[in-house]
This record gives C-alpha cells, sequence and structure tokens, in this order.
C-alpha cells in the first residue's frame, strides 16, 4: 500500500490531499500549505526530469550515508532542513497547487516506471525506480502529517 505506483496507494495520498483547504496550518516548520504543495512537486519534478538539479558537494560526501536513513522506515523527523533548491517562499495559489500535485501524484500510477525520467537525485544519486516510489511515498507522507492529514 505505501506506493504511488499502487493504484490504491496513489488514491490514499490523493485521498489525503483533498482533505487539506486554503487555511489548514501546519504542526511544525516554517512553510505554509500553498508552499508545501509547490515543494512537494519539486521532488517529483526532479524524478520526471522536468527539475535538473545538480548534485553538489554534500551529495558526493553523504549521499550514501543519508540514502540509507531516508530508505529506511524510520519517519522523517519534523524540522529537517530541506536543500535550498526546494525551498519554496513567497504566497502560491493554493487551488492550483494543489490540483497540479494531485495530476502530477496520479501520473505515478498511470505511467509507472516509465514515469522516471530522472534516475538521478541530487543528494542521493542513482535510485531505481522502487526507491524512488518508496522516497516519494515517504516524503509526502511526511509533509501531509505537517498538516494534519
Amino acid at each position: 500500500m505505501k506506493s504511488i505506483f499502487n493504484a490504491e496507494g496513489n488514491q490514499a495520498i490523493i485521498n489525503r490531499i483533498e482533505q487539506l483547504s486554503p487555511i489548514t496550518l501546519n504542526e511544525w516548520g516554517t512553510m505554509n500549505v500553498g508552499q508545501m504543495l509547490v515543494h512537494c512537486q519539486l521532488l517529483i519534478k526532479v524524478a520526471f526530469g522536468e527539475l535538473v538539479i545538480k548534485r553538489g558537494l554534500m551529495g558526493f560526501l553523504f549521499g550514501k550515508m543519508i540514502k540509507k536513513s531516508i530508505m529506511s522506515d524510520t519517519p522523517f523527523k519534523n524540522n529537517l532542513p530541506t536543500a535550498k533548491e526546494f525551498e519554496v517562499k513567497g504566497m502560491h495559489d493554493f487551488h492550483a497547487s494543489k490540483k497540479d500535485l494531485i495530476a502530477m501524484i496520479k501520473r505515478f500510477s498511470e505511467e509507472g516506471h516509465s514515469v522516471i525520467r530522472n534516475p538521478k537525485h541530487p543528494i542521493f544519486g542513482t535510485l531505481t525506480p522502487e526507491e524512488w516510489d518508496y522516497m516519494q511515498w515517504k516524503h509526502l507522507d511526511h509533509h501531509l502529517k505537517q498538516f494534519g492529514v
């Protein structure tokens, strides 16, 4: 079930996103709900090959160690820092951002593994479709919990 390639897991994530409203407050962190919706899209855009981010020194030095932690069953800790390329500032159209994120998530179950057009994550290096799947699900789950859904 914890898969966005799987139709059931995909719909479960979408159902949670549908519970968000423009006034949903975060339980931790500094992002508002609109920023979170855009932030989640950025990681997906990397997987889709629509956003190219070069691998930095931190990725080369610590990427494998961090990847091992990310791919474990341990949930992400609250208030973890994010790479500057994934930081989102300013105001964003909630409804458009929500619609766009849902459309991106649907692509995972509709297109399957072929939706991953960039196997290289800017920090963790090359990921298999299964690793992308797990990381995307875990990332979305983390931020949906951040907003109480």
